[in-house]
């Protein structure tokens, strides 16, 4: 296995965020799944939108299980490393997506939806405007963080373009408790995994000050605490942000009646 993954080893110099490869990369990246995601609405019904998403967490998963190995063995040597067990906010799509066939109930299977297309979108369009941890050292690693990116957007667009979700304002905090209950299992990673190494699951650690460009400087101010609770809170804020976008387009797109 080692073998087969140091043929992907392929080193490169980290581009400097906002460089213009990252800046061609993201612009065109964005226009072509805006595209795509539009195609996709115009080609295939609601019935098959959940199989679309579900080959999406597919593809998310086989690129994460390399991505793991290839971590495990190029990079770190046969040691694991917690700071990349994949459950971010960003992560939440590959396992969302599986499991959506599968959810009972229609209403069930659109907060799922809501919370992808206002979260994940959320997540993927910061990740790629502040890239800074999406830079590696390894083109496999580089690319894959900014192709998983851009797929996020493209699942978001697609959900908000069919409709799939509940635009409503209770739609939105239909979506909360999914999103506390996600944060109450990255807060466990992080406690249990802090005998084996570091681990900062939806960069809210009680151990470390917060990775995330401004929430760092809170969290240095005026404590860990305190900076993961903005953080939270503003990931609360963007998402709602994004729904409301959706909701008032949906509206204007409504026939009128005469």
């Amino acid at each position: 296995m080692k073998e087969i993954l140091e043929k992907t080893a392929w080193p490169m110099i980290p581009p400097a965020p906002y460089s213009l490869f990252h800046i061609l990369f993201v612009a065109i990246g964005l226009i072509t799944v805006v595209l795509l995601a539009y195609y996709t609405n115009r080609r295939i019904n609601n019935q098959k939108l959940p199989r679309l998403l579900f080959f999406c967490g597919v593809v998310l998963a086989a690129t994460e299980l390399w991505k793991q190995l290839f971590l495990y063995y190029v990079v770190n040597e046969q040691t694991y490393n917690w700071w990349y067990f994949p459950f971010q906010l960003c992560s939440l799509p590959m396992y969302f997506c599986l499991i959506l066939p599968f959810v009972p109930g229609k209403k069930h299977k659109t907060i799922l939806c809501t919370f992808m297309q206002d979260f994940n979108l959320l997540g993927g369009i910061m990740a790629l405007a502040e890239p800074s941890g999406l830079f590696q050292s390894y083109w496999f690693l580089t690319l894959h963080g900014l192709i998983w990116h851009l797929l996020l957007v493209y699942i978001g667009l697609v959900i908000a373009f069919s409709r799939y979700s509940d635009v409503s304002l209770m739609g939105f905090w239909r979506t909360l408790p999914v999103f506390m209950v996600c944060c109450i299992i990255a807060s466990i990673i992080n406690r249990t995994a802090k005998p084996l190494g570091q681990a900062d699951m939806f960069y809210i650690s009680p151990y470390y000050p917060s990775a995330q460009v401004v929430f760092h400087d809170i969290s240095l101010l005026f404590g860990i605490p305190a900076g993961n609770a903005v953080y939270l809170l503003a990931t609360c804020l963007g998402g709602f942000l994004f729904h409301l976008i959706f909701n008032r387009v949906h509206i204007r797109s409504v026939p009128t009646v005469l």
